[in-house]
């Protein structure tokens, strides 16, 4: 019963990683450099790329189930749907894949609809999957630190509509139960779908307040001009990443991305408790960034 993990180095991969570690189940963590990787005791590393499905395949051999997490590059949708097809044809009793929140909703932005395509391929062919789609991460915040301890800004403009955000490592604890489950079951099980959402809903201004009480300081939010953000994203990475994720944004300042009492009802059932609050985070956080 063999677990193959995609994106294993990554945030969200690694804490799959963690999770799955002493379960007693073969794991198998896919990376373009093995001898270069480091994981948890007992993972093996295989060599691939989801852009060569060959390699995939090979490494799928003997895999029962998968964990499909590709990331935010330009033939994302491609990679993904050909990982997909590539499962299916190597017999994988389980798939667990990772989408979005709202991903359906958001038609504008690329990678939105990437992951929602993605899920209409899975259901298409009836595969037994789980698809996890969580909010916002908490921890992208952690580059809030110097805005925040700095100058007293919070400076991500989130927007004031809310948004339930997500702790990765409760996106990697819901991601490892389902391998598991499904990994361990006699035969394939029924597709479903999570939500992975916080209990709070979350706008700039509420996210500037809660920083200033975790950190006894007065924070203020920055306001929803995404102009200096666009100058640091182009600056720093590609063009069309930057424009991407201004898109996100706008479409966070004009719906926004908040839970129904059933998506945070549906993400406690996943993870076997309740999702962490984003006050329990920023306090963690601050107390790592005094320590330092």
């Amino acid at each position: 019963m063999t677990i193959l993990v995609t994106g294993a180095t990554g945030t969200i991969g690694s804490q799959v990683l963690a999770h799955l570690a002493g379960e007693g189940v073969p794991i198998r963590a896919l990376t373009r450099s093995p001898d270069k990787a480091a994981f948890p005791a007992g993972v093996e590393a295989v060599a691939g790329d989801l852009a060569d499905p060959d390699s995939l395949r090979r490494a799928l051999d003997g895999v029962s189930t998968l964990f499909l997490l590709t990331a935010n590059v330009p033939d994302e949708l491609t990679q993904a749907m050909l990982a997909v097809d590539v499962a299916r044809q190597a017999g994988v009793k389980g798939l667990v894949y990772l989408s979005v929140f709202r991903g359906a909703d958001y038609a504008d932005v690329p990678h939105f609809v990437s992951k929602a395509t993605v899920e209409r391929m899975i259901a298409a062919l009836d595969l037994p999957a789980t698809i996890l789609q969580p909010a916002y991460f908490m921890q992208n915040d952690l580059r809030q630190q110097q805005p925040v301890t700095g100058m007293g800004l919070y400076g991500m403009p989130l927007g004031n509509k809310g948004l339930s955000m997500i702790d990765t490592r409760d996106v990697g604890l819901a991601a490892a139960r389902e391998l598991l489950r499904r990994a361990r079951a006699e035969s394939p099980l029924p597709a479903v779908t999570y939500p992975l959402v916080g209990p709070d809903a979350l706008t700039g201004d509420a996210l500037a307040t809660l920083w200033g009480e975790v950190l006894g300081r007065d924070v203020h939010y920055a306001g929803n001009s995404t102009d200096m953000l666009e100058q640091g994203l182009r600056a720093s990475g590609p063009s069309w990443l930057a424009r991407e994720l201004l898109l996100m944004l706008r479409r966070y300042q004009s719906d926004g991305a908040v839970a129904s009492a059933a998506d945070v009802a549906a993400t406690a059932q996943v993870l076997g408790r309740q999702p962490r609050a984003y006050r329990a985070f920023a306090e963690e956080a601050a107390a790592a960034w005094n320590a330092a």
